[in-house]
């Protein structure tokens, strides 16, 4: 047998035997779990779609046949099988192959999916385009359980049911979350109702019932009662048939034949078809398997053991420091409450749900839900914090205004990775929240610079009585030493030619800029911002009087953001302001350190821009 960078995916599926198949998934599996241990990567949910990604491509026909997986961090093995073998050794890494689909990287990739329950409508948008232009090609969307959490996934479902068009749903369940496999029974019906034979059958012996006089409609009508009760009893997918689906499952999602069987079928139907496959995540290494969630999202890691190789020293996390201040301030506090969107863990709220699982409430992968939930149990009197990664919390901008904002409840926003987070890329850097949130009316924002200001805001977003969001990077948590009540900005050294302005974690580069500068003669100070919203006015006055140039620095897109909106309210100022942030564009995916200096926010080329500005004014 050919070693795996030998074959021509994905045209070499088309003639391999299922022995064949069943190979390669084992070799598929260790290239996997090789190369994701010196890169990092989504391993175990790779490790459980194997099968179903060789059966996908040896029975459809791409990229004619699109597929769309969802969530796009379960495309690897697609990616293998489509000729991308050899940019593993570059998976994530700046200007290397990415960790989720896109277009332009492969014609293979039919959409860029990083954020999840999107498939199902994309699919839908793609067969009604296909049908208007009278073209002929399969359409499949493969969306995970946990993205089947999210509204717009059902809200896709029916549009589609109602549509009647041709595509193919596939459920790959890893957690059970839908319902357990019933057995024979369930597979046996839901193979007998896709058979053209089987739905031609029924068709006629409707018709030849309804036209027996006097009784044929009465027992037309008692047959389909029996045949729903029968449904009821028996079968699983009867949301998915309800909602006008033809369902087959669930399925065995390592049976390569089952897959190649029922995959083959469903290509034969009239309508839209619904597929349930149940796999293992993790299948394959025992480690992975053990403890998928560890594995889920890894950083390199030894093959061997399992052990996942440490970066950097004993510095907790900014999610870390969250979730433990939040068990410090809920003892004293029987109002808090948390709410999370299926990432309790990432954003460190396993802890705060350990030691309090009723004051604990995970929504799945419903982002807006979390938003007006909390809205409902702010109204009822308590005091909830919703934990949501900055790119995630985009999809719930509409409820934050309507359902928070527009009747100023006091929910407090704890907004993890924001700002650049690295080899995710662009469905993932968190960089428009400054900008998305500042123009809500009554939204307090607040971005700390250590450990010790994340503590005291969340201290002081509790004494608000109105809403508030306190935005911090992902990584390690230093200790500045910033002992200082938030009243306000904080000055930690006045300068007469300039003062930097920094947002939150941007304050550890501000030091390096100050330090760059004074090398260079220029009388260099420096501020920690805290206050995105509202500025503090009276702080930025007094800085505008002392110095010559005022300069920003902040982790988010320039646009609407902190830096811009401290110049707006300079504009009765002869003061110039310089705003240092990210550039109008969605950033590639690439380490923290090497995006920074791509697009001059390292502390050397701010202060090289900085040096420029000075000269060009002196």
């Amino acid at each position: 047998m050919k070693k795996l960078l030998e074959y021509q995916f994905p045209q070499d599926l088309k003639t391999m035997t299922e022995n064949e198949l069943e190979l390669l998934s084992y070799e598929i599996r260790d290239f996997l779990i090789s190369n994701i241990s010196k890169t990092g990567g989504h391993l175990a949910s790779n490790l459980g779609v194997v099968e179903l990604s060789i059966a996908l491509h040896k029975v459809f026909d791409t990229p004619t046949d699109k597929l769309i997986w969802d969530v796009g961090h379960q495309s690897y093995v697609h990616k293998i099988l489509t000729g991308r073998a050899e940019g593993f050794q570059t998976l994530r890494k700046f200007g290397g192959m990415s960790g989720f689909p896109k277009v332009k990287e492969s014609e293979y990739d039919t959409f860029d999916t990083g954020h999840s329950s999107t498939s199902i409508s994309v699919a839908a948008g793609m067969a009604a385009a296909r049908d208007l232009a009278k073209e002929d090609f399969k359409i499949a969307a493969i969306i995970g359980d946990g993205a089947l959490t999210g509204g717009l996934a059902y809200e896709a479902m029916n549009n589609v049911g109602v549509s009647k068009t041709n595509l193919v749903v596939i459920l790959n369940d890893n957690g059970m979350s839908i319902a357990p496999n019933t057995g024979g029974v369930s597979k046996y019906l839901s193979k007998l109702r896709g058979s053209r034979k089987y739905t031609d059958f029924k068709k006629r012996v409707k018709k030849n019932i309804s036209e027996i006089p006097g009784i044929g409609k009465g027992v037309v009508s008692g047959m389909q009662h029996m045949r729903d009760s029968l449904k009821y009893a028996v079968l699983d997918g009867i949301m998915f048939e309800e909602l006008g689906f033809k369902y087959f499952g669930p399925v065995d999602g390592h049976n390569m034949e089952v897959l190649l069987e029922t995959l083959t079928m469903a290509k034969e139907v009239d309508g839209p078809v619904f597929i349930h496959v149940i796999t293992k995540k993790g299948k394959g290494y025992k480690s992975a398997e053990e403890t998928p969630s560890k594995y889920h999202g890894t950083g390199p890691f030894d093959p061997t053991t399992g052990r996942q190789h440490k970066s950097g020293g004993s510095v907790p996390s900014y999610s870390d420091v969250f979730g433990n201040k939040m068990i410090q301030m809920a003892k004293t506090n029987n109002k808090i409450v948390a709410i999370g969107a299926a990432m309790l863990e990432g954003t460190g709220l396993k802890g705060f749900k350990e030691r309090y699982p009723a004051r604990t409430f995970d929504v799945g992968i419903a982002e807006g839900h979390a938003v007006t939930f909390a809205a409902g149990m702010a109204a009822g009197g308590y005091r909830p914090v919703v934990a949501i990664y900055s790119t995630f919390l985009q999809r719930a901008y509409d409820q934050m205004i309507e359902d928070v904002c527009l009747q100023n409840l006091p929910v407090v926003f704890a907004i993890d990775r924001a700002g650049i987070v690295g080899a995710d890329g662009e469905t993932h850097h968190g960089m428009f929240d400054l900008s998305y949130l500042s123009h809500m009316p009554n939204m307090t924002i607040l971005a700390p610079a250590d450990r010790g200001e994340l503590e005291q805001m969340l201290e002081y977003a509790m004494t608000l009585e109105g809403p508030c969001a306190i935005r911090y990077p992902r990584g390690e948590a230093m200790d500045l030493g910033l002992n200082c009540p938030i009243q306000g900005s904080l000055v930690i050294e006045e300068g007469r030619d300039v003062e930097l302005w920094a947002a939150g974690n941007m304050l550890t580069v501000g030091f390096q800029v100050q330090e760059v500068l004074k090398k260079n003669s220029i009388d260099a100070g420096l501020i920690d911002a805290r206050f995105v919203r509202p500025l503090d006015q009276k702080a930025i006055t007094a800085s505008a009087e002392r110095t010559r140039l005022i300069v920003t620095l902040e982790d988010n897109v320039i646009t609407g953001g902190f830096g811009e909106n401290l110049a707006a309210a300079m504009m009765e100022s002869p003061v110039k302001v310089l705003n240092f942030g990210w550039p109008d564009r969605f950033i590639e995916h690439g380490s923290i350190g090497q995006l920074f200096e791509k697009y001059g926010l390292n502390p050397e080329s701010i202060a090289e821009r900085i040096c420029e500005y000075l000269e060009k004014q002196a």
